[in-house]
């Protein structure tokens, strides 16, 4: 039973990681939380491996 625990707070401890990665990227918030809700920790990589956003040039 302590098994379950500890993975349900291991995905969550991941779509807090991937929220904050998101939103300090610039990135789509809802997107990455919910890739880290269904792949969970598999997630936090990509999120690393993507580019960020930029200003759009004038």
């Amino acid at each position: 039973m302590i098994t379950a625990y500890v993975l349900v707070v291991l995905n969550i401890i991941s779509v807090v990681i991937c929220y904050q990665v998101a939103k300090s990227r610039g990135g789509n918030t809802r997107f990455w939380g919910g890739l880290a809700v269904f792949f969970g920790p598999f997630a936090i990589p990509f999120i690393f491996l993507s580019k960020p956003k930029t200003a759009a040039k004038e």
